[in-house]
């Protein structure tokens, strides 16, 4: 009896993976190139299937999901947890595109800790959201997480960027088994010391040489930090392969269209070299709240996108 309702619970499972992957294709036909998610932060105060049904209502294809919304301890939810979360998803015709913020929660992690057993939980912690990632049908996860790569007092940033690049490396690995892609997060001096620019997140990158392990481009933080233009970044960075993933904020913090940053020249950098990926809306400064700061960015991107796609 158990060995039958076993086969059954693995072909369920399956047919969901399936459905899953289903959804996924039909939403990749109909955005001829570039779709857009918003990372489910920005509506942290509703209920996941609220979250959703919102999200859909505004035209976004996908939501990026923050672990730590999910549970206060996001490492410790199982595949069955991560399916029924998938399952609301897809009911309002979602998909979750990928995993941010990811160690945020549980408390108490560190790629850069001088303490190997501290070291240890981390990576622990990173194996696991990679395995929830590809339970809930994403496919691909961001490093951020700022405050889990500070510089200790006495460390020197060659010591700690070490320490990050052996964990990373260690989540990548994890990532390749699964068919995901683990992107390191070039952050904002403000926020960390550790790789602030894409030059220092592409060398990680390609010094790992894992196919794996890539960088991404969070458009604030580039402001912010790049002397180069953003669309002159990606000119230069794309034709590395080290690039996979974009999230769009402006430099102010706000939503896309809320500050003084152009975008609808970012968006011809990428569609001029190929990129046909996630767009992850992420503001941390909402405005008028987050609901009202989804909407503005969903209508303005997707404004630049059709008006594109129609010149």
């Amino acid at each position: 009896m158990n060995k039958e309702f076993d086969v059954t619970r693995e072909r369920i499972r399956k047919t969901e993976a399936s459905a899953l992957r289903k959804l996924q294709g039909e939403l990749e036909a109909k955005m001829s190139e570039m779709r857009l998610a918003l990372c489910n932060e920005v509506l942290a105060e509703l209920p996941f299937a609220d979250q959703c049904a919102y999200t859909a209502a505004l035209g976004y294809a996908g939501l990026e999901v923050a672990p730590y919304t999910l549970a206060e301890d996001p490492t410790r939810l199982d595949e069955a947890d991560a399916r029924r979360l998938a399952g609301i998803a897809a009911d309002h015709g979602l998909v979750i595109s990928g995993l941010h913020w990811l160690l945020v929660a549980p408390k108490g992690l560190s790629i850069t800790s001088a303490d190997p057993a501290q070291r240890a939980r981390t990576v622990d912690a990173m194996r696991r959201l990679v395995a929830l990632c590809a339970a809930l049908g994403g496919s691909y996860l961001v490093h951020g997480s700022p405050g889990q790569r500070r510089i200790a007092p006495g460390q020197s940033k060659g010591a700690a960027l070490a320490l990050a690049v052996e964990c990373w490396t260690e989540a990548a690995n994890a990532a390749a088994a699964l068919g995901l892609t683990y992107c390191i997060e070039p952050l904002s001096p403000d926020q960390t010391p550790l790789v602030n620019t894409l030059a220092e997140a592409v060398a990680i990158v390609q010094a790992a040489a894992l196919p794996s392990l890539k960088t991404m481009l969070d458009t604030s933080s580039a402001g912010l930090t790049e002397s180069l233009p953003i669309p002159e970044l990606i000119d230069r960075y794309w034709p590395s392969g080290a690039f996979a993933h974009v999230q769009l904020n402006d430099r102010n913090r706000r939503a896309p269209g809320q500050g003084d940053d152009r975008f609808a020249p970012v968006l011809a950098a990428l569609r001029r070299n190929g990129y046909r990926g996630w767009l992850a809306i992420e503001p941390f400064d909402y405005r008028p709240d987050g609901r009202g700061s989804a909407a503005f960015a969903a209508g303005y991107v997707k404004g630049l996108l059709e008006r594109s796609d129609n010149s």
